[in-house]
């Protein structure tokens, strides 16, 4: 069992080494067809098993496609990462769509909706707010 330390270094390097891969490496057009980056690299406490969470921005039949090249061009990946990494065994690789990006900017959406919902209640309490503080100041004179 490898230590936490180790698992996280042997995780970010495998991070790094697919998002080159996926520049420069993997030739299989459905993996360019949206824009994929990798977001995420889980490796279990054994290092035998990644799981390589990818963010893909396009339209659902993009992320699809982008899907399938990866999945199709998981067994190049792991014989390029072997290469590339020492380690006594290369792991198996799994690729998982991550959407948490979406979810992100779903929720910022409502959030600013809301904000805009509240908008016209603000002024009116900062105008009375501030009649206020110049009776005080004219009091105080």
């Amino acid at each position: 069992m490898a230590t936490d330390r180790r698992v996280s270094r042997v995780a970010e390097l495998i991070k790094r080494e697919v998002s080159q891969l996926l520049l420069n490496g993997i030739k299989d057009d459905r993996v360019g067809t949206g824009m994929v980056s990798v977001t995420d690299v889980d490796v279990s406490g054994d290092l035998q098993h990644a799981k390589i969470y990818v963010s893909i921005y396009g339209t659902e039949e993009a992320k699809a496609e982008t899907m399938a090249g990866l999945k199709s061009a998981t067994p190049y990946v792991r014989s390029e990462l072997g290469a590339r990494v020492r380690l006594r065994r290369t792991p198996e690789v799994v690729f998982i769509e991550d959407r948490s990006i979406e979810r992100g900017s779903k929720v910022l959406t409502l959030l600013s909706q809301l904000e805009q919902k509240r908008q016209p209640e603000k002024p009116v309490q900062e105008t009375e707010h501030s009649f206020n503080q110049d009776e005080e100041l004219s009091a105080k004179d």
